[in-house]
Order: C-alpha cells, then sequence, then structure tokens
C-alpha cells in the first residue's frame, strides 16, 4: 500500500444471520478494534423505519501492518475450518482509509422498531416518533449491536415485557451498550453493564452519555470472574453470547448473577442449540420461565427461586 492513509484490510463476508454469530467470533480473533453485523436489505415503512431481511454482511478491519499477510493467511484458514460446518462465501478485502474504516457500515443503519415502543435510531438521524417511543440512539463504532441482528432484537423485546420498574440490571458482553440503555429507558433503576473488550466499553459510554442515561448506567471493563469475586448481581441479567460461550459461563458461575427471584435472559441461541443451554440452566439452579423465537434465534428467559433481595451489587 503506497498511500500512508490505507492502514487497514477491510474483510468481509456476506452470510445469512444463522451464521453471522459463528463468522463474528473468528472475525473477532484477528481484529483488534471489534467486528460490525450489518443488514444488507431493509423493508422500510412509510415513515423510514427499517426493517431488516435477509442476509448479514459481517465486516471487521485488520491492521496493515508487518504482520498482515499472516494474519490474513491464518484468518482463512479459521474460516476454512468454520466452512466444514456452515456454507461460508469467499471473504472480501478492501483497503480502507484511517479516517473512514469506522463510517463504511453506516449505509444500511436506518431507524429501526423493536418490539412495542423502542426504536433503534442511528445517533446522525432524527426521525419522527410516536408519543409512546422510547428512543435509543446509537452510534455503534466498530461495538457488536446496532440492533439490527434477531438476538439482540429478542433481548430488546424481553427487557420490554420482562423489566419491572426499579430493577437493577446486569447486562454482560454489553457490545454498544444497547440493551443497557434500553434498560434504563424502560424504568431500572441502576444498570451494570460489562464487557471484555476495551473498544465496546468505550463505544457503550459514549452511547450512554448520548442517550441522557450515564446516572443510571454505569460501563466497566469487565469478566465474569471478575464480577463474582466482587459478588456483583442483580434481579435482572441480560446476556446476549454464542450459545457455546453462555454453557461454559453457566460452569464458571453465571448463575451467581441473578438474585433469588430474579430472572436472567439469554440470547444469542439458534433454535437447535437451545436444548443445550436449557439443560445448563437447570443444572445451575435455574427455571425456564419463557422461550421466545425470532426466525432460527431463540431466547431463554429463564428465572431464580428465593427471596428477592434487590442490593444491585457490584
Amino acid at each position: 500500500m503506497t498511500d500512508d492513509r490505507m492502514n487497514w484490510l477491510g474483510v468481509s463476508l456476506t452470510v445469512s444471520a444463522e451464521a453471522a454469530e459463528a463468522v463474528s467470533e473468528v472475525l473477532a480473533r484477528f481484529a483488534p478494534a471489534g467486528v460490525a453485523v450489518e443488514a444488507t436489505n431493509f423493508t422500510v415503512t412509510p415513515d423510514d423505519h427499517g426493517v431488516p431481511v435477509g442476509d448479514v454482511i459481517v465486516r471487521a478491519y485488520l491492521p496493515a501492518d508487518a504482520e498482515l499477510e499472516q494474519t490474513r493467511a491464518r484468518l482463512e484458514e479459521s474460516l476454512w475450518h468454520l466452512g466444514q460446518l456452515l456454507p461460508l462465501p469467499a471473504p472480501v478485502y478492501t483497503p480502507v482509509a484511517d479516517q473512514d474504516w469506522s463510517e463504511a457500515w453506516k449505509a444500511n443503519f436506518k431507524p429501526l422498531r423493536v418490539g412495542k415502543r423502542l426504536m433503534v435510531i442511528p445517533a446522525w438521524l432524527d426521525p419522527p416518533l410516536a408519543p409512546d417511543d422510547v428512543p435509543i440512539r446509537l452510534d455503534p463504532g466498530m461495538a457488536f449491536g446496532t440492533g439490527t441482528h434477531p438476538t439482540t432484537q429478542l433481548c430488546l423485546c424481553a427487557v420490554e415485557r420482562h423489566l419491572r420498574p426499579g430493577q437493577t440490571v446486569i447486562d454482560l458482553g454489553t457490545g454498544s451498550g444497547i440493551l443497557a440503555i434500553a434498560a434504563a429507558k424502560l424504568g431500572a433503576n441502576r444498570v451494570l453493564a460489562y464487557d471484555i473488550d476495551a473498544e465496546a466499553v468505550r463505544v457503550a459510554q459514549e452511547n450512554v452519555a448520548a442517550n441522557g442515561v450515564a446516572d443510571r448506567v454505569r460501563v466497566t471493563k469487565g469478566s465474569l470472574a471478575e464480577l463474582r469475586a466482587k459478588g456483583a448481581s442483580a434481579s435482572l441479567v441480560l446476556v446476549n453470547i454464542l450459545a457455546s460461550v453462555i454453557v461454559r459461563l453457566f460452569e464458571e458461575g453465571l448463575a451467581d448473577l441473578v438474585e433469588p427471584e430474579g430472572r436472567m435472559v439469554l440470547s444469542g441461541i439458534l433454535d437447535s442449540q437451545a436444548y443445550e443451554v436449557h439443560a445448563a440452566l437447570q443444572r445451575h439452579g435455574l427455571t425456564l420461565a419463557a422461550q421466545e423465537h425470532l426466525e432460527d434465534w431463540v431466547a431463554l428467559i429463564a428465572e431464580k427461586e428465593g427471596k428477592l433481595v434487590d442490593a444491585g451489587r457490584g
């Protein structure tokens, strides 16, 4: 690359919504700035609200440094292995100018209605709102969570249905902060949002501030082990991660985050994976309260028995 500004190599794959999570996990191993998932097509309503349909684009950016060719080779090897399980297209590579890379995905991000009241709105747009709409203004940057993916929509709908005003909420793996913001705007008294990725934490903090909920939402870099070490707990816990990761986290004490009589929303789960996650939550003292579907994805709402004490530690 002769242009000094061309110091990123964009890599993207257009895949089904079912494959997006697995492809995102692979790209994230090689992309220090994170992964974005974009809708490829929208059905646009007369009031310019977008409803995503069809395949999605999973996009990441590789540093164009001395290790680029080695990184690219390892990435393609990992995608090849994944391709033995899922049909995948060849990745598309595009050199990107530094000042443009974080803007590249914005073209397809339109206002999106989720559930009955939630409106996910790009931070740079100002569409008309109905009196009861709850706007979530979002600039995801490179953090996952624009609201277009079925797993995020399932979580948002679950928060709208299951959140009780005044609750304390933990959002584990907050990404862009979209779920934490929704919880605060729907009446949570305190939201503790955590992510292990520093860029996600930065983006989420900016989005929390832009939505005027910084007094109720605290975004922190942290893992499940760190949360458990300081006794963090809440009456509503949100986990939108891969099913395999959820099962592993249960073995590491995920259920401890839920207070007695509290609930946990689990998403990022394909229909075919629901049984495995259901079995894991039962092994660790939770009961399935509801199961909600969107396309081929499912969210499980689990609850813990006992006397509720909503202290919201963490």
